[in-house]
């Protein structure tokens, strides 16, 4: 049976892999601890909320208002944590990219980890690496949600829009999809956040609740 689309360009952090109560958001709150050491501490609710709208970039910039020495400290121990620790992915979401790769499909990733990371995390436990990364390290003007990584996956494969679908489980990769005419699904497995669920669930295209239904989906089954 076909695959209903060619290419998956999958977001990593809390789409793929829980690391957000497990690294991102710990090394968050260390950095800032150094950094303000005054400042009221930041919730993990209220960390997903500013990641969600208007992303991790401006909660950096425009509402902590980082400067670009802190910007670097933030990331050297965000580096420490991400060093540190492999994550696991969501039960049933490493069979399903197997399988789909199996059957032939074009397994990608968009994401704002760094592509080492990423490729460590699928080499343990996926056994392959994606055939497309687009992390933290590129340039700013080339990260998502700017729509560079998906132009540049669609004119790497050969693809048309029609042929891709992205999953992510947050608003920076709903808005790169819909500037690029690509299909978005929502991950919303790792959000139990409601204002987070309803703006996902009212702007994608597809909702899956759980990765099975994400498997069921993408493998036609």
């Amino acid at each position: 049976m076909a695959l209903k689309y060619k290419c998956l360009i999958l977001d990593h952090d809390d789409t793929g892999v829980k690391s957000t109560p497990d690294i991102h958001y710990p090394s968050f709150v260390e950095a800032l601890k150094d950094l303000r050491p005054n400042d009221k501490p930041i919730t993990l609710e209220d960390f997903v909320r500013y990641c969600f709208n208007p992303g991790f970039s401006s909660l950096c910039k425009d509402i902590i208002k980082f400067t670009e020495e802190e910007q670097n400290h933030q990331q050297v121990v965000w580096k420490k944590y991400t060093e540190s620790t492999v994550p696991d992915f969501y039960e049933l979401f490493v069979e399903t990219i197997q399988e789909f790769k199996k059957q032939g499909g074009i397994v990608t990733v968009v994401s704002h980890s760094e592509r080492n990371r990423i490729k460590r995390d699928y080499s343990i436990h996926c056994g392959f690496e994606p055939d497309a990364i687009f992390g933290w390290e590129l340039p700013e003007h080339q990260r998502k949600p700017h729509p560079y990584p998906i132009k540049e996956i669609l004119k790497r494969f050969n693809l048309k829009v029609t042929e891709a679908l992205m999953l992510d489980d947050l608003k920076p990769g709903l808005e790169m999809a819909k500037s690029c005419n690509v299909d978005f699904a929502a991950a919303g497995w790792s959000h139990s956040i409601p204002e987070i669920k309803e703006q996902m669930k009212s702007r994608s295209k597809y909702y899956f609740e759980t990765v099975e239904q994400f498997n069921q989906f993408i493998l036609c089954k």
